[in-house]
């Protein structure tokens, strides 16, 4: 039998083997299957760009609203204002993505090693409940 002649036949043409005829379904269903998966990939990779986008913009206050006023020592612990080699305040925000790259070895933007590392071991100790722990958790998550 010639290729064209195949081709002519349908499943229901009663000269088709149920070889032929499973043979259809499979890739029939092997198609589906593939359109199937590709539509997810394309509902599910922009969720997980925003995801990443997020996480790489939110911010992490140094000192958190628990710790208002208070001076972060060298291992990142808050401590009074008169305790010796205690750093100030951050007096501002630092994004996920800064954070990030400090982790990575990176100083905070504004601040010295010695203070970028304070600033990194004190965002290291945050726990649940504490200002900027979700932006911290987040960074810890595989990508």
């Amino acid at each position: 039998m010639d290729r064209n002649a195949m081709t002519d036949q349908s499943p229901s043409d009663p000269s088709v083997t149920d070889d032929q005829n499973s043979g259809i379904v499979t890739r029939r269903r092997a198609l589906m299957m593939g359109a199937i998966t590709a539509s997810a990939v394309v509902s599910i990779k922009p969720a997980l760009a925003q995801t990443a986008g997020s996480v790489l913009n939110c911010e992490i206050p140094v000192p958190g609203n628990n710790a208002v006023g208070g001076f972060i020592a060298a291992d990142g612990s808050v401590v009074s204002a008169d305790t010796p080699g205690a750093f100030p305040p951050a007096g501002r925000n630092f994004t996920g993505e800064q954070v990030r790259q400090a982790m990575n070895g990176r100083s905070l933007p504004g601040t010295s090693y010695d203070q970028s590392q304070a600033y990194v071991n004190y965002i290291r100790r945050l726990q649940a409940g504490q200002s900027g722990f979700t932006c911290y958790a987040s960074l810890q998550m595989p990508r």
